[in-house]
């Protein structure tokens, strides 16, 4: 764990051996995070874990780790990362769909396969959970979209098992009222 903050801090001050490294040894830990955001996404995006892993990292890479500390942050980062990436192909492929067809037309979640619109729609309920809190709508991000476990979103936000127990179930409660 030391390890992997030391690269951090030197990633962050441009070293490209350390970025590598850092990269390397997480590059199990993000494929995991792909594959659990692919699981209920994969039919939309048409993208693989491998492929989803690599636009994270180049995600990461331009920010140049800029608020990533450890291990915990740089997974509830790739998360975060990982799920802008799948909206924002959802949200071309609907472009996409509206540029062939009448371009005064307004988008309509109706007209939108369904898989896509609830990514859609999960997406904007997060959104607006996240004015409310944005604890609650990372606790959400991290453990809907990345499949993290409660000890590991505990650590990345610097909270108790128990407090990110109760903070999952008030999202969910949020949440299910929002996508009604």
């Amino acid at each position: 764990m030391q390890d992997i903050t030391e690269l951090l801090s030197a990633a962050k001050q441009g070293d490209a051996e350390a970025e590598g490294r850092l990269f390397s040894l997480l590059y199990a830990d993000l494929r995991a995070l792909a594959h659990s955001r692919l699981k209920r996404s994969k039919p939309c995006t048409l993208l693989d874990t491998t492929a989803l892993v690599h636009e994270a990292y180049l995600r990461l890479h331009r920010a140049g780790y800029v608020q990533i500390s450890d291990r915990s942050h740089f997974l509830a980062y790739s998360a975060h990362a990982m799920r802008s990436i799948v909206v924002d192909i959802v949200r071309k492929r609907g472009s996409a769909r509206r540029n062939e067809g009448d371009v005064d037309a307004m988008p309509n979640l109706s007209s939108v396969p369904s898989g896509e619109n609830e990514i859609l729609r999960v997406d904007e309920a997060l959104e607006e959970l996240s004015q409310v809190s944005e604890r609650l709508a990372k606790v959400v991000e991290m453990r809907y979209f990345a499949g993290m476990k409660e000890s590991e979103i505990a650590k990345a936000l610097s909270l108790t098992e128990r407090t990110v127990r109760r903070d999952w179930e008030k999202a969910r409660m949020v949440l299910a009222e929002a996508l009604k």
